[in-house]
């Protein structure tokens, strides 16, 4: 094979993969079946209705079969439906904490780390204050005084998870603030704002997207927590955090009623930890 036939092989997509880490992939493809199995949840689930308030009480307590792959729960729920719909439930939350506490955390970030001054002393003061406090336990404390539900999670959540964007970016911001294209913008009179939005705020984006698939796991298991101690969501509403509290006591008995929406805790969050951690490693090179 001639010289320039060998560089067009190292030059193809394929030899780009090769570099790239199986983990994250593997992680990659576990979340996205997570994320279909939670989109299709309605049409794929055996037994939709029980994914709410339905009961079946002739049906409690059965073992995984055919009829019901997971069991059935204390009041004959189908646990394989009611795990579809709890991805619904906690991926929303998952959703919706890292993007109100990453949009306010990168907001406040990169004001921070390109005005410099006062409003960069005031900002992470504030965020010293939050950091102060162990976030689980700031969340639970803004939990008890909100009414359990889904939307308290997610305040609980975001509240305590906004100034760990703020401290990341506005490091970051501070450091592309100094460089040259900045500079060059700032001497052609190119307005502040318009300098944050076209060079800041894109090239402070990096770290802060990979936190946030590192982040996705620990929110799913603070969610989890907060619903498990009856500080989140409720029945009828289908939680993994919820289902684990309501079967914790017949998991000598009735294992399946707690082992599996446990497993679907641990594999989601497994799949958002080593998916971040390999696009640590693949945009650090």
């Amino acid at each position: 094979m001639t010289a320039p036939a060998l560089t067009t092989l190292r030059r193809t997509p394929l030899r780009r993969l090769a570099g790239v880490d199986r983990l994250a992939v593997a992680g990659a493809v576990l979340l996205g079946v997570v994320v279909l199995a939670a989109l299709l949840a309605p049409w794929i689930a055996p037994y939709p209705g029980d994914g709410g308030s339905a009961t079946h009480p002739l049906e409690a307590l059965l073992p995984p079969s055919g009829a019901h792959w997971f069991g059935t729960d204390q009041v004959g729920r189908d646990v394989f439906s009611r795990v579809l719909f709890g991805a619904r439930t906690s991926l929303l939350i998952a959703v919706a904490v890292l993007a109100v506490s990453g949009v306010a955390g990168v907001v406040l970030g990169v004001v921070a780390g390109y005005a410099g001054g006062w409003a960069r002393d005031v900002i992470m003061r504030v965020t010293d204050i939050f950091l102060a406090f162990p976030a689980l336990l700031l969340s639970l404390a803004l939990a008890v005084v909100l009414q359990p539900s889904v939307t308290t999670v997610i305040v609980a959540i975001a509240v305590t998870w906004w100034p760990w964007y703020a401290r990341l970016t506005a490091s970051v911001a501070a450091s592309v603030a100094t460089r040259g294209f900045v500079d060059s913008a700032r001497c052609l009179g190119v307005p502040a704002p318009l300098i944050v939005l076209r060079h800041v705020l894109p090239n402070s984006l990096t770290p802060v997207l990979v936190q946030l698939s590192l982040d996705g796991g620990g929110v799913i298991l603070t969610a989890a927590a907060l619903s498990y101690l009856g500080l989140g969501a409720h029945e009828p509403t289908s939680e993994w955090g919820l289902m684990v509290q309501q079967g914790q006591s017949l998991f000598t008995t009735d294992w399946w009623v707690v082992t599996f929406p446990g497993l679907a805790i641990l594999v989601t969050a497994f799949s958002f930890n080593v998916l971040g951690e390999g696009l640590r490693a693949r945009l650090s090179r």
